[in-house]
This record gives C-alpha cells, structure tokens and sequence, in this order.
C-alpha cells in the first residue's frame, strides 16, 4: 500500500471514530420507540447497523433514517414507501428525478388523505342526522310518559 492510499485509509478510519454512534436504548429512548420497533425497521432494511460484538453499533445515518421513518409513519406513509423514500436520499444520482419521484409520492398521499377526510365528513354528517333524530324520539318519549 502506497504512502498516500495509506494516509487516506487511516484519514477515513479517524473519520469514522470520531462520527457519532448510538446504542438501540438510546435511539429507543430519544425518538421514544421500543428497541423491538427498531430491530423490526432494522428487518425491513431501513437501517444497517454494525456489530460490536453482540451489541447493534448505529451511526449517524442510521439515526436519520430512523428519523425520517418515524416522520413518515406518523404521515400515515407505509413502510414500503418509506423505504422507497429514505432509500431514495442515500444514492448519488440526479436529485431531480428523485425530487419529482418524491413529489408525485407526496401528491399521491395527499389525494387519499383528502378522500379519507370527505368520507369522514360525510359519516360526521350522518351520526349528526342520527343524534337529531335520537333526540326527538326521545323528546316524544318523555312527553308521552307524562
């Protein structure tokens, strides 16, 4: 190994001790999620942890990607997408195409939580009919015992 590949190796080495790591507690602890919910992501390919031994080494990455998982959880995402979407910011290539990708995965959502919203204003409404007329009935009731 020459000199400089040699300088460049131990530079990345240094790099990668002094980067962040985290242990599953205290990801757990700071996002507020069982160990069990990150061994499951873990499982679904959303975060490649290192070993030490027995024990899960995450990184900065992963701690993102953990992040962003979460966030797209509570968006009402699937893990699918979730994965497309995480896994979609860690290559290199254009970030337009990603960005549109992105975007039509965003617009795509949002159609079906406007969809989900008019269903539940239209059940609101009926429960609404169904109460008045509960009320009535049992205004009737009461008239008629006295």
């Amino acid at each position: 190994m020459s000199r400089s590949a040699r300088r460049l190796s131990d530079v990345k080495a240094t790099q990668a001790m002094t980067r962040p790591t985290y242990t599953i507690t205290e990801l757990a602890r700071e996002f507020d999620v069982t160990p069990r919910a990150i061994r499951f992501y873990e499982d679904m390919g959303l975060l490649e942890p290192t070993r030490s031994g027995r024990n899960r080494v995450y990184s900065q990455r992963d701690r993102t990607r953990l992040k962003l998982t979460l966030r797209g959880k509570r968006l009402g995402f699937a893990l699918q997408e979730i994965r497309q979407l995480v896994t979609m910011y860690d290559t290199e290539s254009d970030t337009t195409a990603q960005l549109e990708a992105f975007m039509a995965v965003l617009g795509a959502h949002r159609q079906q939580l406007a969809q989900q919203l008019d269903d539940i204003r239209i059940t609101l409404d009926e429960l609404t009919l169904h109460e008045d007329r509960c009320r009535r009935l049992l205004a009737s009731a009461v008239k008629v015992r006295k």
